[in-house]
């Protein structure tokens, strides 16, 4: 059967948070890799099954604040309030109770690996003193640690990827392990080794999804493992 995939919704911080958004490519990225997604809206007591109802968990990019203990240091964060933090709060937690796949991008990995003991930079420039991660023209190389989950799953040690994050990993406990780095330090890539799978990816991988780029079979994997 193809497995359903849940796929949190974002909204438009930047335009008062007054619409549900999420790019095509995730849906299109789900699809091609053999699953049927499905978005989900900011409702939690209306979530409350959704670990039983779906297969696995997808968390998108988004602009939003986390609360103040997710950040490193005395940091706060620089980017609007949101009623999405709860709702993917709660259906991660639901998801790895269950033992379920989860993916998250962009904002979905920097949540997974803080409901873990991470923590964050509200803004790399300013406090990481690195090269921009923040422009829709940039790319960069990511190197990824031997024996790891991703370098299982994609056969190759570094690609290129593209740059589209201000906010940041910092600092990972031991239960989150790192797999990928960009060539300046910054954390790109964690997995949750306990979990059957559990990977957050800092770049945009959905953007690559009609391309041949070795990061799509990150997307497969997710998808047989829902299996």
């Amino acid at each position: 059967m193809t497995p359903k995939i849940a796929i949190l919704m974002d909204e438009n911080t930047s335009d008062g948070g007054t619409r549900y958004e999420l790019g095509k490519n995730y849906v299109e990225a789900i699809a091609r890799a053999g699953g049927q997604p499905f978005g989900l809206f900011f409702t939690p007591s209306l979530l409350a099954n959704a670990a039983n109802e779906f297969d696995g968990l997808l968390c998108p990019g988004g602009r939003f604040a986390y609360p103040d203990n997710f950040y490193a240091r005395d940091w706060t964060s620089n980017s609007p309030a949101s009623d999405r933090f709860e709702t993917e709060r709660q259906l991660v937690g639901d998801f790895l109770a269950a033992d379920k796949p989860v993916l998250g991008i962009c904002a979905g990995m920097q949540l997974l690996a803080c409901m873990h003991g991470a923590k964050m930079t509200p803004d790399l420039v300013k406090t990481e003193h690195v090269e921009r991660h923040d422009g829709a023209e940039l790319s960069h190389r990511v190197l990824i640690e031997p024996k790891t989950q991703l370098a299982e799953i994609t056969g190759v040690t570094s690609f290129e990827v593209n740059s589209l994050h201000r906010e940041a990993l910092v600092v990972c406990p031991d239960e989150v392990a790192v797999s990928v780095r960009a060539d300046d330090g910054i954390i790109e890539a964690i997995e949750l080794p306990e979990q059957k799978f559990a990977l957050g990816l800092q770049w945009h991988q959905e953007k690559f999804c009609t391309q041949s780029h070795p990061g799509n079979k990150v997307f497969d994997a997710f998808i047989a493992a829902c299996c």
